[in-house]
């Protein structure tokens, strides 16, 4: 197994959130864990000043990286935290699923993490179940803010024209004349708390 680990192809992956950090310190500890592992650093790729919180299209280091994992040029890829990759577990998953595809290994240095080994493969396998609950809560959370905001007359969606329709204009109007609230009356007509407010102001 050793034999194996030392015929490794690795990229670094660093990357630092402003211009005012390095870079070295990251690059520094993953060549020394390279050397140790017996690995063969093959490329390293960075994004300087950059959040985790970025997509791909806006990291170019990491494009360049998941790029050249296409092409097969690697069998690992290192990186010194988790939170170098991406900011949620959804994001590690699908940098994950992608270097799978292909065959290709994470190594994580913070974390303890090697899915080149079983224990790192079934870490793996359990992020992915993690990053499922967090797909599934996000949905959760998006859907009750929904329910709420109807619930509240909010108009979700594109409001619809009012100021055209004088049929509507004049029910509005006279919903408010009844004292029925703004809020109230969006809701009833299906139109913004605005466009209530103009055509009854």
């Amino acid at each position: 197994m050793n034999a194996a680990k030392r015929t490794l192809r690795v990229a670094l992956y660093v990357r630092v959130s402003t211009d005012h950090q390095t870079v070295k310190n990251q690059q520094l500890e993953l060549e020394a864990a390279a050397q140790r592992h017996g690995w063969t650093v093959a490329g390293v790729f960075r994004d300087q000043g950059i959040s985790g919180a970025k997509g791909r299209d806006e990291r170019p280091g990491l494009d360049k990286l998941l790029r050249a994992v296409a092409r097969k040029e690697f069998d690992l890829v290192a990186a010194w935290s988790v939170d170098r990759i991406g900011r949620s577990l959804i994001d590690l998953v699908g940098t994950l699923q992608e270097l799978h595809a292909k065959h290709v290994d994470l190594y994580l240095h913070q974390q303890g993490i090697d899915t080149t080994t079983p224990s790192g493969k079934a870490m793996f396998q359990l992020m992915g179940v993690f990053a499922e609950f967090e797909r599934a809560m996000l949905r959760e959370r998006v859907n009750a803010g929904l329910a709420r905001a109807r619930a509240e007359g909010i108009q979700l969606g594109r409001p619809a024209k009012v100021a055209g329709d004088k049929a509507k204009v004049s029910k509005i109007r006279a919903d408010r004349a009844a004292g029925m609230s703004v809020r109230a009356i969006a809701a009833k007509h299906g139109v913004s708390i605005g466009s209530v407010q103009r055509v009854t102001s």
